[in-house]
């Protein structure tokens, strides 16, 4: 069993030095990056002047001679303007830039890593609708930069540090069509396979996102009977009523055409949920559960444990604990899931939204990587996703999303706070709430558990309400 005892508060995470108020939130970008609408709160002005000191940091600061910047977007229609702009800064620096085009984010951080690149640049709001994009940055090992360099870069963006010096003549910066690298790391997915597919019926649905040609060629490949869905990006569908967060229409479809299996991704495909036979999700949770279950048969669970966040379902700690599996918790956010794994060597981790990191595979959470997973776990333990994910109860959820003026007050009220550790205290073992600040809008996410639904919305309400009185909603 897991050292942190329910019920679980907000600094409920597994590393002692590991706080709720330590959480990276810098003035622009948030634990996933630089994010906000298009050209509001995330301006082609931006995106060159980041091209402009990641060019310059890695030629002076870091010595190189010659610095190398790999890109990938995903399918939204400012994705272009921004890719543009953040090549123009990097190449007037003296740098150059390598362009995987429409791809996915964990495809960037593959290829960072294994082809020598100073670092690599996503640019894609995840799961956002169309008119939000970001700016995420992966340091050359394929892992989310560093906290030390995006100060640097946000210290650049303000005006607090000189400008930097263009390159003139043969020193400025070129420009390399690089889809050779996607395509490298389509037959990395393809390799990982254990089995072939044949037969089995598999729906994808990409997002109209980074995934819609990825995803299928690697099923393809593989021998499955692939049926696609959400594969026609037009600029402004991302994620439109598609995708992991609108994981229903996957289900209906499952069902409707007899298939086997359903993956969703998110609109960079660095999620994954998956929907069994009979149309029911099985969520980032479950995922860990299964996998961490066929590793632990296995021998292969080095520390016996898994890396799960604060938010994971209670039902699945009750379940690792049956199954004699050890966890860690972290704060939500994959980048302090890794931290944790690489840390102290375990290789499963993720977070109940379907960001999954295979450590021994990938730095990064990887949508496509997941799904292969879990064909592997289905075809090697000849079960369906269904009977896998069978032990596994999940407790009833209620989450609240409030918008509010100022995460930091709320957070710091101490009769808000009070009322939420008076409230785990009154549902002991049986449940629990959790207050957190969004990593990445002006949010808090009040979410409760426990053993019946009503009494999750009773708790939920009640938070809200008083978040609401005291004048902090928005």
């Amino acid at each position: 069993m897991c050292k942190d005892a329910y019920p679980y508060d907000l600094h409920s995470c597994t590393c002692p030095e590991m706080k709720a108020e330590d959480i990276f939130m810098g003035k622009y970008f948030g634990t996933d990056g630089f994010r906000g609408e298009a050209n509001v709160g995330l301006t082609a002005d931006h995106a060159y002047k980041i091209g402009r000191f990641l060019g310059w940091l890695y030629r002076h600061e870091e010595g190189e001679e010659r610095c190398r910047i790999v890109i990938g977007k995903d399918t939204r229609r400012s994705s272009y303007m921004l890719e543009y702009a953040l090549a123009g800064g990097i190449t007037a620096s003296g740098a150059d830039v390598y362009l995987l085009h429409v791809t996915t984010t964990p495809s960037v951080s593959y290829v960072a890593r294994t082809e020598g690149f100073d670092c690599g640049i996503m640019i894609s709001a995840s799961h956002n609708p169309f008119y939000d994009n970001g700016i995420k940055l992966i340091n050359g090992n394929g892992e989310k930069m560093d906290e030390e360099t995006i100060l640097k870069i946000e210290d650049y963006l303000d005006g607090k540090t000189p400008e930097v010096p263009l390159a003139t003549r043969d020193n400025i910066g070129c420009t390399v069509d690089h889809s050779a690298g996607r395509n490298r790391y389509i037959g990395y997915l393809i390799s990982l396979a254990t089995r072939s597919y044949k037969d089995k019926k598999v729906g994808l649905d990409c997002a109209n996102g980074s995934s819609w040609m990825i995803a299928k060629s690697v099923f393809d490949a593989l021998g499955a009977k692939t049926y696609v869905i959400n594969n026609s990006p037009d600029g402004l569908n991302i994620n439109l009523n598609a995708g992991s967060t609108h994981i229903e229409g996957l289900q209906k479809f499952v069902v409707d055409n007899g298939l086997d299996v359903g993956f969703a991704f998110d609109g960079d495909a660095d999620r994954c949920l998956c929907v069994d036979e009979n149309g029911q999700v099985v969520d980032g949770d479950g995922i860990i559960y299964i996998y961490g279950t066929y590793l632990k048969e296995r021998g292969k669970l080095l520390g016996n444990k898994v890396v799960a966040t604060i938010m994971s379902n209670f039902g699945l700690f009750k379940a690792l604990d049956d199954a004699d599996i050890e966890y860690e918790k972290t704060d939500v956010c994959d980048k302090y899931v890794y931290e944790n794994m690489s840390k102290n060597g375990y290789r499963l981790g993720g977070e109940q939204s379907g960001h999954i990191i295979f450590k021994k595979y990938a730095t990064t959470g990887d949508g496509i990587l997941t799904a292969i997973k879990m064909m592997e776990v289905m075809l090697e333990k000849k079960m369906t996703l269904s009977e896998l994910a069978k032990p596994f109860k999940k407790y009833p959820q209620v989450l609240v999303n409030v918008r509010v003026r100022d995460k930091g007050e709320v957070i710091a009220d101490a009769d808000i706070m009070a009322r939420v550790d008076a409230i785990n205290a009154e549902l002991g073992s049986n449940g629990r709430v959790l207050l957190r600040k969004s990593g990445t809008e002006p949010v808090i996410r009040v979410m409760s558990e426990a053993s019946e639904k009503e009494i999750c919305k009773k708790c939920v309400d009640e938070l809200v309400d008083m978040i609401k009185a005291k004048g902090y909603a928005v």
